[in-house]
């Protein structure tokens, strides 16, 4: 029962990746018709301004991420250190704390920054673009960074589940 049981609950979210997967396809052909309107809109320099921040952006919110799950992996796993565990397992996982933590913090100072550099962005187009426009760009810079988002977290929850199965399966006679 337990083993049906994950099963479904894996093709539950395999079906919704599906759906976050189309959902980016729609938010990316969104973003590619406001490139070309600020391509023909804007002067070259803020164009470039403007791409610089999109492609920032997902490297950005993906590297906070990534870190952020690192760290709580390590964390729970600090969780379970017990008398019996040595020193250097100890050691080592203080260490991966610490550097992940600081990599994080560093993380946070980039998403400050890209933060600004958004008000920039949403300035200069402000000049340029329509009400609906801007919109629409606001809209997508929303979208995109929660899609991302949504992806880690299916795909951290995909990965605990095919682990599951996997070890309730290598259990089982």
């Amino acid at each position: 029962e337990l083993v049906a049981s994950l099963r479904s609950r894996l093709q539950s979210l395999w079906e919704e990746r599906e759906h976050i997967l189309q959902e980016s396809r729609e938010c990316a052909e969104l973003g590619q018709g406001l490139e070309a309107t600020v391509r023909d809109l804007c002067k070259p320099n803020e164009f470039e301004r403007y791409m610089m921040f999109i492609g920032d952006l997902e490297k950005v919110v993906s590297l906070l991420l990534c870190l952020s799950s690192r760290l709580a992996r390590v964390q729970n796993a600090m969780s379970r250190v017990d008398s019996n565990t040595d020193a250097e397992e100890r050691h080592s996982l203080s260490e991966r704390h610490k550097l992940l933590s600081r990599q994080r913090e560093d993380a946070k100072d980039l998403k400050e920054n890209l933060d600004r550099r958004e008000r920039v962005v949403s300035g200069i187009l402000a000049k340029y673009l329509t009400e609906q426009q801007l919109r629409d760009y606001r809209h997508f810079v929303q979208v995109k960074t929660s899609l991302l988002m949504e992806q880690k977290d299916l795909e951290e929850q995909i990965k605990f589940f095919e682990e599951q199965l996997e070890t309730l399966e290598q259990s089982l006679p």
